[in-house]
Formats: C-alpha cells, sequence, structure tokens
C-alpha cells in the first residue's frame, strides 16, 4: 500500500527502497525510513498524510523497540504533533501514548485467538499488560473473568486504568502497576488459572514467576522470538523453545503459534504451555 501511495512522489528506484508495510494505530501512522531516503522523509509523510484519510500524524520510528518499557523514539514528521490516540480492535477502545508505552496492532488475531480460550470464571494474571490490549479483549469476551493486569510502566497502567473504564470492565480487569515477579509473589501466587507473557524478548527470565501465579493446573502463554528459515521450522524451534523454558515444570504443549515475523529469519511465536504443579 506505501509503495503504491508513494508511486506518484518519488522516482522509481527511490519507491523501490521503501518498507512496504506501516503501523497505524488510531489516526497515527508510524513508518520506518531508510537512511538513503532521510532527505525525502517529509515529502513521504505528506504523502501518507494525504492519501490515508483515517490518519491526522505521521511518525518516522528512529530507534528499534528498546528498554524496561519496550518502547521507541518517534520523530514528528506531518499533521498533528501528538502522541496520543484511540485505538479500536473486536469492539473496544483503547487510549494509546505511542511515544510512552508498547503497543502493537499486528497482535489484533492472537489477542482474539486467546480471549476466545478463556472459560467461565477464570482468573487470568496478564505479567506485561502494557496498556491493556489483551486484558480488555478477554474481559469484554468473556464477563465472568478477572484478570490481573500487571506492568511496570506507570503510564501503561494509568492508560489500562483509563481503557477498562471506556471498556466498562474496571470490575473484572484489575490494574497493578510494578515489577510482575514481585506483584506475583507478594499478591498473587496461586490464583490463576491461565497467565499470560506478551514479553518475547524476556519472557524466559519470568517462567517461574509465571508458574507461580498458577493454581495447581493451569495455562501458560509463553511468547519469544526464534530463528529459523521458514514459518514451518519456526513452530518447531518454538516448541522446543518453550520445553527448554519450562524443562522444570511437569509441562505439555498444546500449540505453538507463529504470530509473525519480526525480522529477517526471526518470528514471534506463542506456546500454549499446560502445567500441573506439584
Amino acid at each position: 500500500m506505501l509503495k503504491a501511495i508513494l508511486g506518484g512522489v518519488l522516482a522509481a528506484e527511490e519507491a523501490s527502497q521503501v518498507y512496504s508495510a506501516f503501523d497505524q494505530i488510531g489516526d497515527i501512522v508510524i513508518i520506518k525510513v531508510p537512511d538513503s531516503l532521510a532527505p525525502r522523509k517529509q515529502v513521504i509523510a505528506d504523502a501518507i498524510l494525504a492519501n490515508v484519510k483515517t490518519a491526522k500524524a505521521v511518525f518516522a520510528q528512529t530507534s528499534p523497540v528498546r528498554g524496561d518499557y519496550r518502547v521507541r523514539d518517534l520523530e514528528f514528521l506531518a499533521g498533528e504533533n501528538r502522541t496520543i490516540t484511540e485505538y479500536k480492535e473486536h469492539g473496544c477502545r483503547f487510549k494509546v501514548d505511542v511515544a510512552k508505552t508498547y503497543f502493537s496492532p499486528r497482535l489484533s488475531t492472537e489477542r482474539q485467538r486467546i480471549a476466545e480460550l478463556v472459560g467461565d470464571n477464570e482468573i487470568v494474571v496478564n505479567m506485561f499488560a502494557g496498556v491493556g490490549t489483551y486484558s480488555v479483549v478477554i474481559a469484554k469476551k468473556n464477563k465472568t473473568c478477572k484478570v490481573y493486569s500487571i506492568d511496570s510502566n506507570s503510564v501503561a497502567n494509568e492508560l489500562c486504568i483509563e481503557n477498562a473504564r471506556l471498556n466498562k470492565v474496571s470490575d473484572r480487569v484489575i490494574p497493578i502497576c510494578g515489577d510482575a515477579s514481585e506483584v506475583i509473589k507478594n499478591q498473587l501466587a496461586g490464583v490463576a488459572d491461565r497467565v499470560l507473557m506478551p514479553l518475547p524478548e524476556r519472557a524466559k527470565d519470568f517462567v517461574d514467576s509465571a508458574v507461580l501465579a498458577l493454581k495447581d493446573t493451569g495455562v501458560v502463554h509463553y511468547f519469544a522470538h526464534v530463528k529459523a528459515e521458514s514459518k514451518k521450522a519456526a513452530k518447531e524451534q518454538g516448541t522446543a523453545d518453550a520445553g527448554e523454558a519450562f524443562r522444570s515444570y511437569l509441562h505439555e504443549i498444546g500449540k505453538t503459534t507463529v504470530v509473525r515475523e519480526v525480522g529477517p529469519r526471526i518470528y514471534q511465536i506463542v506456546a500454549d504451555v499446560s502445567i500441573q504443579k506439584g
């Protein structure tokens, strides 16, 4: 889509260098501009604003996602200079700050898949909840569950509180600001039927905490990044990675899903791991 938009404003050689995909979160568009096209970034941004009717602002991503809060540096290019927007998904509304919190619209299908797995009266612990997207989608889908929504980023936590209110699930989404390991150890040990670990960069470091949160039996949705030559190989590698991560526990891997390719031959996977404690 982006190459089609830019076909009229860039030379063919320039257009061939453009990344074909961009993220649109609410009315904010985030693009990656190759160094070779840096002098043309304003032209690119103006063309997007003119052709994407739902866009009100365009930013360039100028760093990788990094740090404990998984945020990225953004450079304002065109439109309204603001980083807060409203994003809609699966009948839910989310207030998002694209500069101060982690958010990806590309996880929409996975959020819905996990929400559909949650049974009646389940207690869910979302260890790395961000602005509450998984938590709210789950609570909206299942009116009888309760979701503890943990994040160490105070801005994300405040937005999670707001998003629970926006979607009328404040009675069942409980935002907690803090380190997931400490929160589970001090407040949530042994409470959960299901645990979400949507932090693929570091989920393996928190496996013991995830299991601690579970009741005698339960399910952990374990996210990871794996290197593989193909999607099929990524699924196999993801299953192996999860098996290694949970090797100290009696476990069974029910399904491994390849969510998306996040880099050349690097895939994000989610393994659904059933745990039987002691």
